[in-house]
């Protein structure tokens, strides 16, 4: 959950009172768990064209086929080919699995200029209020962000309160790869912050590849700072269930099926973002290698061994995080299960200390980002346990670029 904060009225979660207000909201609301967007989207345009499109006379392949076709299918193309499909359909490619990875930056460039020019011709919409004039320039200064050079968007889309997915160092090179999971409040406007930026997704995947590039320069790293599914807005009822969870596993599961060579994944995993990962926990692919929570409010679990995973699961959480008042239970789709760091659950649990919040897991100068760094690079055998777990790194010795230890 990205942007919880220490403010004491979010003590509303505090054991049963927590779910008694949920079941209220339940009986009371007729709440329904769909909710999505009205009509056709930009990206579910693109999609749709690039569907009804032909290349050389030839019909293009499904853009939900798997990664591997279309990987083949792109690199038969020639430049001219591939530049011919970036500027037609720049969505659908700049959200396509299986898309290498530089064509997608190029075609997600392509649709964050489209996307910024919509916005800059909105701030002068005389239909709009003074409100969707404000939204509007606060959307195109972000997207004038993201176009800035070197910047690598893997995925972006712009309905709704946005999805988007951007990369740090060279995923096709790398050794090892980072994804960072973030939690609620998560979106195009909150994906990056200027003030307290180890809070915003960009802060924590920066942070995180500038330790792992300390920790170990000899290890070529990539970090993913990985947005590309509908958070929850706020510690309302989405929050407390796994709906949103739920989307976002199949998500990013597609994802980390969809990436290039054969290097081991870890993911971390910061609040709700723990939640996403415990859903998705049972199919990821063999190479994520490692799974580290943060402020987790929980799993979806009884226990590490109930993730069906056979990646290593790490947790932490500091001292003075809020979200260890969270009830640690499930009962009837609400809450999301046992406490991570607890001794039961069985996840090897790491110190945090200096982290402050619920939110400073990625602030420099932490035991908690200097433990995600070493796992980052494999270096298992540098990573501090948390005093009461001194067997955290039991079984694992040295480092590692090939998989698990």
């Amino acid at each position: 959950m990205t942007s919880f904060d220490t403010s004491p009225q979010l003590n509303v979660w505090r054991a049963s009172l927590a779910l008694a207000v949920v079941f209220v909201m339940l009986a009371t609301t007729g709440w329904t768990a769909v909710r999505g967007h009205r009509g056709t989207t930009a990206l579910q345009s693109s999609r749709s064209a690039w569907e009804h499109g032909r290349l050389a006379g030839h019909r293009l392949p499904d853009p939900d086929a798997a990664p591997a076709r279309l990987a083949r299918f792109f690199a038969s193309l020639d430049t001219l080919q591939r530049s011919r499909l970036v500027h037609r359909y720049p969505l659908a490619v700049g959200n396509m699995n299986g898309a290498p990875a530089g064509l997608r930056y190029e075609a997600n460039r392509i649709a964050l200029a489209r996307q910024r020019d919509l916005e800059r011709r909105r701030t002068h919409d005389v239909r709009l209020s003074a409100v969707g004039h404000q939204e509007a320039r606060r959307l195109m200064h972000r997207f004038e962000s993201l176009l800035r050079p070197g910047r690598q968007i893997l995925a972006f889309d712009p309905a709704g309160s946005g999805r988007i997915a951007e990369v740090f160092g060279d995923l096709d090179r790398a050794d090892r790869i980072s994804l960072v999971v973030p939690g609620v409040d998560t979106d195009l406007l909150t994906f990056q912050r200027s003030d307290r930026r180890y809070t915003a997704p960009v802060g924590m995947a920066k942070s995180l590849y500038r330790a792992e590039r300390a920790a170990d320069s000899g290890t070529r790293t990539a970090v993913i700072a990985w947005a590309d599914y509908t958070a929850p807005a706020g510690l309302g009822v989405e929050a407390a269930t796994a709906m949103r969870a739920a989307d976002g596993a199949v998500r990013l599961n597609a994802l980390l099926r969809a990436l290039p060579g054969r290097a081991p994944v870890a993911l971390y995993c910061h609040s709700y973002g723990s939640v996403v990962c415990g859903v998705a926990a049972h199919r990821l692919p063999a190479r994520v290698s490692d799974i580290a929570v943060a402020g987790s409010p929980g799993m979806r679990t009884g226990t590490a061994a109930g993730l069906g995973t056979s990646a290593r699961v790490w947790a932490m959480r500091d001292a003075d995080d809020w979200i260890q008042d969270v009830p640690y239970l499930e009962v009837g789709g609400l809450g999301h299960g046992a406490d991570p760091v607890s001794r039961g659950f069985g996840a090897r649990v790491l110190s945090a200390r200096d982290a402050k919040g619920h939110t400073g897991y990625f602030v420099p100068g932490t035991d908690s980002l200097r433990n995600f760094a070493g796992i980052g690079v494999g270096a298992y055998d540098t990573v501090a346990c948390a005093q009461d777990n001194d067997g955290c790194r039991a079984g694992l010795s040295g480092t590692t670029t090939a998989g698990r230890a």
